[in-house]
């Protein structure tokens, strides 16, 4: 056989294999919720594990995303996730603590010191160890994007010590590690789903709020706040969920696209939000935001103002979880050094 014909042969026998994996791919489309709108790093990540399915499926797997919390806010979109009326959403881990107590471990104050080692406990084992957690309340983890550090914004001043929030009402997630956390730092901490924050830093019903830079800007909080002090007092992990319901009803090959797909998706919303995070403070600035950091110093008498908080919740979360994280982190930081 000549080499044109061997490789017209590699070609076709190719695109046999090719045109056989595909079919093993139903055409389906999934709805998936996501509460940032287009342009937050979060969306590039969307683009990504969107085109990234439908490369290996041959286009039969679409996804189909409703940004701006279009399809409710991340409880509302959790809760049809469970149910099965929806396919995925991507959401913080801090609004799932109602179904799965013992994610709260994450939303510790001071927890982690930088992204490395949030990625190598979340993408590790202890993060691995959630599983069966999600399945039992209807949920499959893809994977662990992220949000980012959450920093402070207010109307009334800079915060350089917790002193500065004595007085401040803070808007803060549905969950009790943020409201006790809040508490222990003096401020007047306010429960509002995500939906109406802007409103009701706009009409002063609360005076600040907390979220990692991209989301202030994303949500041009920087219109109704003047101050954004870089506390950096908690990491906000994001969970690409599926529901267990609907996730099961794929084939493992559709199953397994999912998860490799979610996973190029974090890479690429790790990639963008870490490279944007100083471009985007400069813009808050551009937008008449005053920006001021937190000494070493004052984050350490913040860290020392919680402390009671680590205590209470590693009765509710589980002292052996709390334990686990803090062991996994200790070693990672050992061997950094």
């Amino acid at each position: 056989m000549t080499a044109p014909r061997i490789r017209l042969a590699a070609m076709a026998l190719a695109a046999l294999a090719t045109s056989a994996a595909h079919a093993q791919f139903e055409a389906r489309t999934v709805r998936v919720s996501s509460g940032v709108t287009k342009g937050h790093p979060i969306s590039f990540g969307i683009t990504k594990m969107t085109q990234c399915a439908a490369d290996k499926s041959g286009g039969k797997l679409k996804l189909r995303t409703y940004y701006d919390g279009a399809l409710g806010n991340d409880t509302t979109a959790s809760q049809q996730v469970r149910t099965g009326s929806l396919d995925m959403v991507l959401t913080s881990t801090a609004p799932l603590v109602g179904a799965i107590p013992q994610l709260a471990v994450f939303d510790l104050p001071f927890l982690f010191a930088n992204e490395r080692e949030a990625d190598q406990v979340l993408d590790g084992k202890v993060g691995q160890s959630f599983e069966p957690k999600f399945e039992e309340a209807g949920l499959v983890n893809l994977a662990y994007w992220e949000n980012g550090f959450r920093n402070v914004t207010n109307s009334k001043r800079p915060v350089t010590r917790w002193e500065d929030l004595q007085g401040v009402k803070m808007r803060v997630m549905q969950n009790k590690v943020f409201l006790d956390t809040f508490s222990a730092l003096g401020s007047n901490p306010t429960p509002l789903a995500f939906s109406e924050v802007y409103s009701a830093l706009e009409t002063r019903t609360v005076d600040g709020q907390e979220n990692p830079v991209a989301l202030i800007e994303n949500m041009k909080f920087y219109e109704v706040q003047k101050y954004l002090s870089l506390t950096r007092h908690a990491y906000s992990p994001l969970a690409v969920l599926f529901s267990k319901k609907q996730f099961d009803k794929l084939s493992p090959q559709e199953q397994g696209v999912m998860r490799e797909c979610a996973v190029a998706g974090r890479e690429e919303s790790r990639r963008v939000g870490r490279e944007q995070d100083a471009t985007v403070i400069a813009s808050l600035k551009k937008q008449g935001m005053q920006v001021n950091e937190v000494s070493p110093a004052e984050l350490q008498r913040m860290r020392d103002k919680v402390k009671d908080v680590y205590q209470a919740q590693a009765k509710l979360v589980g002292e052996d979880i709390v334990n686990e994280v803090h062991a996994e982190l200790q070693r990672i930081r050992a061997a950094a050094k």
